[in-house]
């Protein structure tokens, strides 16, 4: 509109190729620069080009991590020379996000928008798959490009922030956030959550500085109702939890090993169900189809086998089909398991020639065989 008054002809096409690509990405960066510099916690950079390539770094650009200046600036200032170590290792990152985004992420898509691109035709079991499938596409997408650009930046000799940390192993909502979207989740803990008072304030207000949080999170992604009541149930989820008495850093769950292992058994699962439930929102393209899910997903269930059967039928999905999606999963649950508790690329380097290099022949393999032929993908966080 404000073109055609000022007589100036454009098309949408064009606009759409004039605004910057990953610009929700560009903004958090410079606001968390901006507050940071007027808080003193860093010095405004004085070399235009260092500043620009620290906004624009071309690995993160499109979808993180959101870097903050008191990590990356002095890396840009700094002189850098080719190591090996770190280019190898940035090369099998790069891998293992390719083996999550071509595997894994875009094989699973094809069931995900199967569905959820014509909820109507679907029912019962293949509702639920369908929204598992698309809790494990998202990840795979989100930490497969992840993975890659850090890689990348590694290469190059810069140390980018690690974004996800296995966060379907989390054991609480909370913890969740620690371990997904962690530059963005650390964003919002530092420029709004804690401005706000944090955890400094009574009980109500520590609940209401959450859920206003949550929902910020929520509108980041998109003016959407569908991201906001996302984001409002995470932040309902964790205001519920806090009252929980096992969450206490003085309960006996946390404190004991055995106990906290124990509680885990149950909390992970409880979780993820939690986080696919939100997950629903965050898929559909109307609240109508969100409730549409939610309200037909047990549909039949009282006949079991009838259940699984007319899901398979309607997603088209044989035992074959099944088996073949099954390694990667293994694949992908073992790495993010062994995570928990080491880096695994360098585990995995450290091993002797005739153990590590079946490792990554095997993955090249495994790539070239598993990936989804004939599917045009892009990045899901593309669009935000």
């Amino acid at each position: 509109m404000l073109f055609q008054k000022i007589s100036i002809p454009i098309q949408p096409f064009t606009l759409k190729l004039a605004l910057p690509i990953g610009i929700s990405f560009y903004i958090f960066q410079v606001i968390s620069y901006l507050v940071d510099v007027y808080r003193g916690d860093i010095h405004a950079e004085k070399h235009l080009g260092i500043y620009a390539v620290y906004i624009s770094f071309f690995p993160k650009v499109m979808q993180g991590p959101i870097e903050r200046g008191k990590k990356l600036l002095p890396q840009l200032h700094s002189r850098h020379t080719f190591q090996y170590g770190q280019a190898s290792y940035g090369l099998k990152q790069m891998a293992w996000g390719y083996f999550k985004k071509l595997v894994l992420a875009d094989s699973l898509s094809v069931y995900v928008n199967q569905v959820y691109n014509d909820l109507p035709s679907y029912k019962g079991l293949s509702l639920i798959l369908a929204t598992f499938f698309f809790a494990i596409q998202l990840y795979c997408d989100f930490s497969g490009y992840t993975d890659i650009a850090l890689g990348s930046a590694k290469i190059l000799g810069i140390n980018l922030t690690q974004n996800f940390k296995a966060p379907y192993f989390a054991s609480s909502i909370k913890d969740f956030w620690g371990r997904w979207h962690i530059s963005l989740s650390s964003w919002l803990r530092d420029y709004i959550y804690i401005p706000l008072g944090g955890n400094r304030v009574g009980k109500v207000r520590h609940s209401l500085n959450i859920l206003i949080t949550f929902l910020v999170s929520g509108l980041w992604h998109g003016a959407s109702w569908n991201y906001v009541l996302w984001g409002g149930l995470h932040g309902v989820f964790q205001i519920i939890e806090g009252f929980f008495p096992w969450n206490s850093k003085k309960s006996p769950f946390q404190r004991n090993k055995h106990y906290h292992f124990l509680l885990c058994l149950i909390t992970v699962p409880c979780t993820f169900l939690l986080v696919c439930f939100a997950w629903i929102f965050f898929r559909a393209v109307t609240i109508q189809d969100a409730f549409y899910v939610i309200s037909n997903m047990f549909d039949g269930i009282t006949q079991f086998p009838a259940y699984i059967q007319d899901c398979a039928l309607q997603m088209g999905l044989t035992f074959s089909h099944l088996s073949y999606n099954c390694l990667p999963l293994v694949l992908l649950f073992l790495y993010d398991l062994a995570s928990l508790k080491t880096d695994v690329i360098t585990f995995i380097s450290r091993q002797r020639f005739f153990i590590r290099w079946p490792v990554y022949l095997f993955l090249l393999l495994v790539i070239l065989l598993f990936s989804e032929k004939g599917v045009s993908t892009e990045f899901i966080y593309m669009q935000f």
